[in-house]
């Protein structure tokens, strides 16, 4: 039977065009080259009033966006936690697209029901949780923290007799929110979704590790331990990659009865790696989990994972009936468990990466992309006018560049931080982005991409040393 003539040439184009771009992007610059002005130009044309050959559109999109497009699909891309996308699950995302399944219940869209029954399974298998406990597939990290801690909501209310699903929040006893003050802003969004907002949370200075204490901690519960509460604990902070004590601080906080939620946007997947699964040890005796697909299980955009010990809380939260749905009694509805309703079936990118992988290759991924940290900020912190504020101890590293001129002030040495930083950006051969830690402007240095390599690394010192040249 021949392909329908519609979608074969152009398919087959956008295959020649994919191709063409993936085989450029080790040697293409890494940063953006076009304007925000050229970019506009070209894309912003009037509304078309007639139907248009769709090779034609698809060749005009991918000449306008030329200049436009971030290589951190490839292997010099260090800006922010953001993978690439391993071979098996790009194509599986294209497939997804073919396949056009609307995964939110089994009646449905079968496969991508049990697809995703099956990459749970594997998820809570390569982070060693809880086998028996609930998952969801949601579009990230922002998401898998609006369903867990929609969960913990649920959970901590109904020890109070109250039923926020039936209820809602008004007249209900009020929660309060326990983290640290090294937080990341997705937590705040979701809890302002889930209409909580920013007034209960209580943020607690973390220590000179970057770690949220128990001693720190002790007192905060104790000062209201009948309050509705729910800990948020941090595997994997965003500019250090610092691990919170999870056997000190969880059975601390259950003590109280608190809900304890872990975010772990990319730093739980240390638990798939044997030479660092030592970070999050008791990481499993938590309530809750968010992590990223996205990040360094390096699946294509958008992919992300909530996990609740608490099913009965998951579902209570989440779980939704009605007469016009043709529900499962066998199978698992995925509409129960997150909160899209029609959705894409992002499970198939997912089992494709680990199928591919194993646990062997998700493990060796995890341990190169932390090699190629350390040996990224260590190298380039033996230049000449380099300061290392933090070596890797997983992927996620902090350097600085201080004003050499006599009499520099803090300030100078921020803005000279952000020059070299955007000089390497400029020269296309890396691509790093800056953030502020401890008051101080810094480059932070960030390695989840699994095409990185050796070379790749190479480059990056190098284009910092032609920067700081340059700086002089």
């Amino acid at each position: 039977m021949k392909p329908d003539p519609r979608y074969q040439p152009v398919l087959q184009q956008s295959l020649a065009h994919a191709l063409a771009y993936l085989s450029k992007l080790p040697e293409a610059p890494v940063g953006a080259t076009a304007t925000l002005e050229q970019l506009r130009s070209r894309l912003g044309r009037p509304l078309p009033a007639a139907p248009a050959d769709p090779t034609a559109v698809i060749d005009q999109l991918v000449r306008d966006v030329e200049g436009g497009l971030i290589g951190n699909a490839g292997g010099r891309f260090y800006a922010w936690v953001i993978g690439g996308s391993v071979p098996a699950a790009l194509a599986a995302d294209w497939l997804t697209s073919t396949w056009d399944q609307n995964a939110g219940m089994y009646a449905v869209a079968p496969a991508a029901a049990v697809v995703e029954e099956v990459s749970g399974r594997w998820l809570l298998e390569l982070l060693g949780l809880p086998a028996n406990a609930s998952f969801a597939l949601v579009t990230g990290c922002q998401m898998a923290h609006v369903t867990c801690l929609a969960a913990a909501r649920n959970a901590v209310l109904a020890k109070h007799g109250w039923d926020v699903e039936q209820r809602g929040l008004i007249g209900a006893p009020a929660i309060r929110i326990i983290t640290n003050d090294q937080r990341h802003g997705t937590i705040e969004r979701a809890l302002r979704l889930l209409g909580l907002g920013r007034d209960c949370i209580i943020d607690i200075p973390v220590a000179a590790n970057g770690q949220l204490t128990a001693a720190s901690l002790a007192p905060v519960l104790a000062a209201a331990p009948h309050q509705p509460t729910i800990v948020l604990l941090q595997a994997g902070d965003l500019n250090t990659g610092s691990f919170d004590p999870f056997l000190e601080v969880i059975p601390l906080a259950h003590q109280t009865g608190a809900w304890v939620h872990v975010d772990g946007a990319f730093g739980l997947w240390a638990a798939a790696s044997p030479a660092h699964r030592h970070f999050t040890a008791g990481v499993e005796q938590a309530d809750s989990w968010a992590t990223d697909g996205h990040k360094w299980l390096n699946v294509p955009y958008d992919c992300g994972y909530a996990i609740v010990r608490d099913r009965e809380a998951h579902y209570r939260s989440m779980g939704h009936h009605a007469h016009y749905l043709t529900h499962s009694d066998a199978a698992r509805d995925q509409v129960d468990w997150n909160p899209e309703y029609s959705r894409r079936a992002r499970g198939f990118a997912t089992y494709a990466a680990i199928a591919s992988l194993g646990r062997e290759g998700i493990a060796r991924l995890v341990a190169d992309c932390c090699q190629h940290a350390h040996t990224l900020v260590t190298r380039a912190g033996n230049l000449p006018g380099v300061e290392v504020l933090h070596v890797p101890h997983i992927n996620q590293g902090l350097l600085r560049f201080p004003d050499p001129k006599p009499g520099a002030t803090a300030e100078d040495h921020d803005r000279h931080t952000e020059a070299v930083t955007a000089r390497v950006v400029a020269s296309g051969e890396a691509m790093f982005a800056c953030t502020t830690w401890r008051g101080q402007r810094c480059m932070r240095v960030s390695v989840c991409g699994w095409a990185t390599n050796a070379a790749d690394i190479d480059r990056a010192v190098a284009a910092i040393a032609q920067a700081l040249k340059r700086a002089a």
